[in-house]
Parts: C-alpha cells; sequence; structure tokens
C-alpha cells in the first residue's frame, strides 16, 4: 500500500480508502454486519486504513456497522465521518448545523463507531451560511479540546465551492472532501490552488463517477429503477457515458482496468491525498487496493 500525509493534519493514510455510504443502503441494498466484517477486515490485510462514512449515511447505521467491524484494532484506522444532517428515510434528509445538535450527532457517532473519538470529523456539504453558524466552529474546537475529535474537515458540497475551501485554516480544518474523478475536473481550477496554498489534505470522493468510469457501461445503457443512478437525468447519463467510453478509447492504456485507470488518474494529482472509493464486496476492495501499482513516485505527499 501506499501512504500519504493527509496535509497539515500530519495523519497518514492510505492511498486509497473504503467509502462506506453503501453501508446506509441508499445504493438499493441492506448490508449485514458479517459482509461489513468482511469488507473492512480485507481492507485492513491490504494495507488500508482510511475510512470515510457520515452521520447520514442511514440514521448512524454506516457507522453501526463499521464501529464493530473496527473495535479490535482502533489504532489501526484513520476513521472519518461527518455533521450536519438528520437522515429520515432514503435521500430524505433536513439540515442541521446548530452547534449543540451537532456535539449530540458527534456524541451519537461515537456511540454508533464504538470509539471515543474521530480522526477527521467534517463539515457535510452544507450551504456557507450553515458554515459560518455562530458558534459552530468555536463549539467544534472545543471537541477537538476535550479528545473527542483529532482533526476537522470539510467536506464540500459543490465542487467549486471556493468560499468554505478557502476559510480551512480560519475554521481550523485540515482536509477537504470534493468529488473529482476525470469526468469533473472542476477542483483544478480554484479549489485545489486554495488547499495547496494552505497545505490542506485532500480527499476525492466519487472518484470513478458514480461508475461511468468503471468501465462497464457502454453508451445507450439503462439503468435498474432500484439503481441510484436511474435519479440521474438520462440526457445527462448518456452524455457521460459517451466521454466515458471516449477516454477508455483514447486515453486509457491497452490492458489496463478502467476503474484501476481512473482512481491512479486521480491521485497523480499533487493536490490529492487519497480517493476514497465505495466498494460492495471484497473483490471491489481488492481491485480498489491494486490501483497502487499504477501511481507514479514522487508525489509530494507521499511518505
Amino acid at each position: 500500500m501506499l501512504y500519504r500525509k493527509l496535509g497539515v493534519t500530519g495523519l497518514k493514510v492510505s492511498a486509497v480508502g473504503v467509502g462506506t455510504w453503501q453501508f446506509g443502503g441508499e445504493w438499493g441494498r441492506s448490508y449485514e454486519q458479517r459482509e461489513a466484517d468482511a469488507i473492512l477486515g480485507r481492507a485492513r490485510e491490504l494495507g488500508i486504513n482510511l475510512i470515510d462514512t457520515a452521520e447520514c449515511y442511514g440514521d448512524h447505521l454506516s457507522e453501526s456497522l463499521i464501529g464493530p467491524a473496527i473495535r479490535a484494532n482502533r489504532a489501526d484506522w484513520v476513521l472519518a465521518t461527518k455533521f450536519g444532517h438528520h437522515f429520515h428515510g432514503p435521500f430524505d434528509r433536513t439540515d442541521e448545523y446548530d452547534p449543540q445538535d451537532v456535539v449530540k450527532q458527534l456524541d451519537a457517532s461515537l456511540k454508533a463507531l464504538q470509539t471515543d473519538y474521530v480522526d477527521l470529523y467534517q463539515f457535510h456539504s452544507g450551504p456557507d451560511a450553515s458554515f459560518d453558524r455562530d458558534g459552530l466552529w468555536d463549539t467544534l474546537n472545543r471537541q477537538v479540546e476535550a479528545g473527542k475529535i483529532r482533526h476537522l474537515g470539510i467536506s464540500i458540497g459543490s465542487n467549486r465551492n471556493l468560499y468554505q475551501t478557502a476559510k480551512a485554516a480560519e475554521v481550523g480544518a485540515g482536509a477537504i472532501q470534493v468529488v473529482y474523478n476525470r469526468l469533473d475536473r472542476a477542483p483544478e481550477e480554484e479549489v485545489f490552488p486554495s488547499c495547496e496554498a494552505q497545505g490542506l489534505g485532500v480527499l476525492a470522493r466519487v472518484p470513478l463517477a458514480s461508475g461511468f468510469l468503471s468501465g462497464k457501461y457502454k453508451p445507450g445503457a439503462a439503468f435498474a429503477s432500484s439503481d441510484v443512478r436511474s435519479r440521474r437525468d438520462r440526457e445527462d447519463s448518456d452524455r457521460l457515458l459517451r466521454e466515458a467510453e471516449e477516454i477508455r478509447r483514447t486515453e486509457v492504456p491497452e490492458g489496463v482496468d478502467m476503474a484501476s485507470w481512473a482512481l491512479a488518474w486521480c491521485l497523480a494529482h499533487p493536490a490529492v491525498t487519497a480517493v476514497i472509493p465505495g466498494c460492495k464486496d471484497v473483490a471491489q476492495v481488492e481491485a480498489n487496493a491494486a490501483v497502487v501499482s499504477l501511481v507514479q513516485p514522487g508525489h509530494p505527499q507521499d511518505i
């Protein structure tokens, strides 16, 4: 496994992490504890030490599957979760950034995760007005002082949100999470330069563009109604599939799996610390971990 320093946090993280939105049930299926145990157990065997989850992947459901799976080796993991939403049902969430409620969210996350601290606690894709909520960051920094949080981060909702990115150091955040992939390069314009200037770590989410860069789908493919991608505009989906096919034809080397190439492509950017792809099973964890063999040495955050 390849390891990098997550910016000014100093955390040593695997370049490939495990995204766990799927554990919350919105991928169209539910997970049992044994499945989470197998996925995270194999990830640890392969040297992966970064887990990203959130308060609203289910009502702390994803967290409640992660907690028992890593309880015996908690110190081996860099555990990142988020705050700012209440889950009411699939794709039904309400925002909540009141400082005292955020502390309750944190305590609920710690209980679900069966730990007394999180390594990275991230503002979860909220609007700028919520980001600037009176007392929010002072309250969060007091939780850092209390030892419940090791480091603060910001998961920006728009991959062009320079406002929140630029204020990261001011509020005490050391990492930015952002959508970044070969089909969506917007962060390269302003967000990444700001991250580099502040010494922030960067976690790239949706690195496979919700599967459009997996190599599994050809232009014209239709997704089942149970598939979250069926919620997309059909014309937009067709456009992405055509772009992905052109990338596969002109950029992916012969004999290289497209999904692996797409993850390695993200990791090549000097601002990107790690990718956090979702994975539905052990086989996908293994494929994701193998990506590091395609990554060239010399990245500025390599350890």
